[in-house]
């Protein structure tokens, strides 16, 4: 009887003990512990976790365009380094020959598992990408190259530190040989744009917040020089305020001696932008700094006939002959943010730079420039600081500067420098009111 009572306690015991072990189990699998599985909400964690390292802190990830900007969309990649590479995908990565080029093509088996991450072995190599050309060449790139089957083919992403994002970007939108304090002031605008940028994706699809083309800034067009780097590494980490916020640094080649403001682009000025200001980029004499430079003034005599097809063609109005072009409206600067023109056929009224300097573009006529020389017209005007007048059998449009007029000109910038303005100065000339942290 006795033996019977020990033998049941033994198995209770041994039940016990079961019941226990699994216990343990279920609550190590829950909390992921070794070997165990992971809850969902772990996993979602992980994965937000994950995405803020990716597109957080000091991580830029930059879209790369085809050749000539023209496509996001590549057909191949073409890789090489000459320290060799390491190509990762699916948790699994393998060591490349350093002296072959790797293609991957849209319809790569890896791509199953995931996309194709590609970095030199060398943490101080650079990944060539031999399937494209920028303006100085075949393009070597920092960081990581993350490659994605997209529909229609490859999608290649660059992400890098932001810094060496911004030694690519500051000799592709200035001159190196520009005045070092010119420099630094870009190195600014450059890294407080792209700042403001990273605060979502462009490129939701991608995960990518921007592009290397003029929709954004221009990146690794030319290779990083040591006086553009300098620049960089003197102003780390500094960006314009606004109000406690970061800035928009909006920049463009050359001043017309007036800047403009939000109004030119059909946006109201007001407190979220108010640093964009039209001022008058003259030093303390009064005498416009950009007053000898070639886009500093510039003159077009465009034929009635070519004029009007180009308004025809850019509007999408057939306007007929033309009889009257006028500016109906200016903005902050003297811009032209409105225009009028009237034809045999139609009336077509333009507004905002862009769309007007649109409007006017295109082939069959010159631009003469302050120094003389002379330009063939292009997609769009110089800028939209201008006055036309019709006369014998032509259409003749005085301006002066290049580009949209809103926010730092480049060349001003630099023409500043050689007076010896420091970046600071610059910047607060061309930001009013305000700060750079």
């Amino acid at each position: 009887m006795k033996r019977k009572v020990y033998g049941r306690y033994i198995i209770a015991i041994f039940i016990w003990i079961l019941l226990v072990t699994g216990m343990v189990r279920i609550l190590s699998d829950q909390k992921g512990g070794a070997g165990g599985s992971k809850t969902e909400s772990e996993l979602a964690l992980e994965n937000e976790e994950k995405n803020q390292t990716v597109s957080g802190g000091d991580t830029i990830r930059v879209l790369i365009m085809t050749d000539g900007y023209q496509s996001e969309i590549h057909s191949e990649v073409r890789v090489s380094s000459p320290y060799g590479l390491r190509i990762s995908c699916g948790g699994e990565s393998i060591e490349w020959n350093k002296e072959e080029v790797c293609q991957i093509l849209p319809d790569d088996a890896r791509f199953q598992k995931g996309n194709i991450r590609i970095e030199p072995l060398n943490k101080e190599g650079k990944v060539t990408l031999e399937s494209i050309s920028r303006g100085y060449g075949t393009p070597s790139y920092d960081g990581i190259l993350e490659i994605r089957a997209v529909s229609g083919g490859i999608a290649v992403i660059n992400e890098l530190s932001m810094e060496s994002y911004l030694c690519g970007v500051v000799p592709s939108e200035m001159p190196a040989s520009y005045e070092l304090e010119a420099l630094k002031a870009q190195a600014v605008c450059a890294r407080s744009y792209a700042r403001r940028q990273m605060e979502s994706y462009g490129y939701p699809e991608y995960e990518a917040h921007v592009n290397d083309s003029t929709d954004f800034q221009v990146y690794n067009n030319s290779q990083p020089q040591e006086r553009s780097s300098q620049a960089v590494r003197e102003t780390e980490g500094e960006v314009v305020k606004y109000k406690g916020t970061i800035a928009t640094t909006y920049y463009y080649s050359t001043s017309s001696g007036q800047t403009t403001n939000m109004e030119a682009w059909g946006n109201a000025p007001g407190e979220g932008n108010g640093y964009l200001q039209s001022v008058s980029v003259c030093d303390d004499s009064g005498q416009d700094y950009e007053k000898n430079l070639p886009w500093y003034r510039w003159e077009a005599v465009i034929p009635i006939d070519t004029l009007s097809r180009l308004i025809s063609q850019n509007t999408g109005t057939d306007v007929g002959t033309l009889s009257q072009v006028e500016v109906t409206k200016r903005g902050a600067g003297d811009v032209a943010v409105e225009l009028t023109a009237v034809g045999d056929k139609n009336t077509v009224t333009v507004q905002t730079e862009n769309k007007i300097r649109s409007a006017l573009g295109g082939g069959g006529y010159q631009i003469t420039k302050n120094d003389g020389s002379q330009s063939e017209g292009s997609a769009l005007l110089p800028s939209a600081f201008f006055t036309i007048e019709k006369q014998d059998g032509v259409f003749v449009i005085r301006g002066g500067g290049f580009g949209h007029g809103i926010g730092m000109s480049q060349n001003g910038a630099n023409e500043m420098a050689k007076q010896g303005k420091n970046y600071q100065e610059i910047l607060k000339l061309f930001y009013q009111g305000i700060e750079i942290e």
